[in-house]
């Protein structure tokens, strides 16, 4: 997979250094030397991954990661700071400055890759879905930010069979988090925000674990901590290379684990945000907001497929078109804020007629329409005068119930002809058997042989 990278280094021969091993694995590298110029590249070029050099002249890495992770260009981005420093407190900076990962130099070529092919990974993801997301935005069907999540509170299961290092890990996010040990695991299904998995354990295959966890249709979308041994590479590179989002060397730094915590379940719940405002985007594309029916885009792209079914001699498709009668007399006596409530209260008796797999929607205005898959003439006109029934029996409540409206419908039915329908077709004969109602006094139900 490859990638577009920025390198952010001040030392000339660490940048081309860097370059070189990138490039010859296929990466696109960006170079920046200086802390301020690597704001603008980031801003400018939006690359997937930031390699960032803490030592600079002016404005040092820490700072330059928090300006990134505080603006909304490029607070997606993973940021990945390198150093020569090996101190705990440098590491705990970078990872509070919002740094995905941490990598002391001189780094191993292959741990390296293998961050970078980790990250590039993760950073597909969220490039589409903030893709997404910025469609919904352009139409209005997405306002709130996704962003904002300070990865706190979350629900851990570790899953580690030395008991001192469970302990130790348990103790370590406890604080801020709900920690479930491996022995409770029942206890944790559902609503995890992040696992803990030690790839040193003897009882079972770290690593084995890990790649079932990655590729699990319950647990593929939740990050995996691995615990590994900083004396093995190879099974540190194999662990990132199997699906674990990041990796903690052993001995465990409580602050370190806490602070890789956060980020992880912040990162977690980015990701899951976003994938709700595209699944709630979605249906406001498809759904009527005043009746939370369907609305007619909805309708137009799943009559198409099952009239096309019929057409070729499958189940038949009967579709039901209804229209409030005299409703611009109730919108001139009572108001237009009265007859928002008589459609709502149409929509939801409506509902209450038809089966889970016919389509109710609102065509536009104080016209419905209902598609019944399935479905042959006779038995649609039975539901359709059910309907109108309902509709007629009680009068409608408005204003809180200060008045009532007595309300019909006039209903016109039509259903799929093999061989020569289409979508269009039977919408209109629908429509027609709909007119010949109005025409004959309103309040019935006709259909298209009538």
């Amino acid at each position: 997979m490859s990638a577009r990278i920025l390198v952010v280094d001040d030392v000339p021969a660490n940048l081309r250094l860097i370059e070189a091993k990138l490039g010859a694995e296929y990466y696109e590298v960006i170079t920046a030397s200086r802390g301020e110029e690597a704001l603008l590249k980031a801003w400018r070029e939006q690359p997937d991954i930031i390699l960032l050099d803490v030592m600079m002249p002016g404005m040092d890495g820490f700072e330059t990661c928090r300006r990134l992770k505080t603006d909304p260009e490029t607070r997606h981005i993973p940021v990945v700071m390198v150093t020569a420093l090996d101190q705990r407190e440098d590491r705990l900076r970078g990872l509070e400055a919002g740094a995905e990962d941490f990598l002391s130099k001189p780094f191993d070529d292959v741990q390296l890759l293998a961050r970078v092919r980790s990250l590039a990974r993760l950073k597909v993801v969220i490039d589409e879905l903030r893709s997404r997301e910025a469609s919904g935005r352009r139409i209005g069907l997405i306002e709130k930010d996704a962003w904002g999540d300070g990865g706190l509170g979350g629900r851990i299961l570790v899953i580690d069979d030395a008991k001192r290092q469970a302990d130790k890990i348990r103790r370590a996010l406890e604080p801020e988090h709900t920690v479930v040990m491996m022995g409770d695991a029942d206890e944790a299904s559902g609503g995890l925000d992040l696992f803990v998995v030690s790839v040193t354990a003897e009882s079972f295959d770290g690593l084995k674990l890990i790649a079932r966890l990655h590729s699990g249709d319950g647990a593929k979308r939740l990050p995996i901590l691995a615990v590994v041994d900083p004396d093995d590479p190879a099974r540190c590179v194999r662990a990132l290379e199997l699906g674990a989002h990041d990796i903690i060397y052993r001995p465990i730094d409580p602050d370190e684990l806490a602070s890789r915590a956060r980020s992880l379940i912040k990162r977690r719940r980015y990701v899951e945000a976003l994938r709700q405002s595209l699944d709630e985007s979605l249906e406001l594309a498809v759904t009527d907001q005043m009746t939370g029916l369907f609305n007619r885009r909805y309708l137009t792209s799943q009559l198409e497929p099952l009239v096309q079914r019929a057409r070729r001699g499958g189940e038949p498709v009967s579709l039901m078109v209804a229209d409030i009668d005299y409703f611009k007399r109730i919108n001139d006596s009572y108001g237009h804020d009265v007859g928002d409530e008589v459609i709502k209260e149409f929509a939801a008796r409506l509902a209450t007629n038809f089966r889970p797999v016919d389509i109710a929607c609102r065509y536009g205005g104080e016209e419905f329409v209902v598609v019944m898959p399935g479905t042959r003439g006779d038995y649609a006109c039975l539901v359709a005068e059910r309907v109108r029934r309902h509709m007629a029996g009680s009068p409608f409540v408005i204003r809180g119930g200060l008045d009532r409206i007595e309300v019909t419908v006039s209903i016109g039915v039509a259903v799929s002809a093999v061989g020569a329908d289409s979508a269009e077709r039977l919408l209109k004969r629908a429509d027609e058997a709909l007119y010949k109602a109005k025409q004959t006094g309103r309040n019935r139900v006709m259909s298209e042989a009538a």
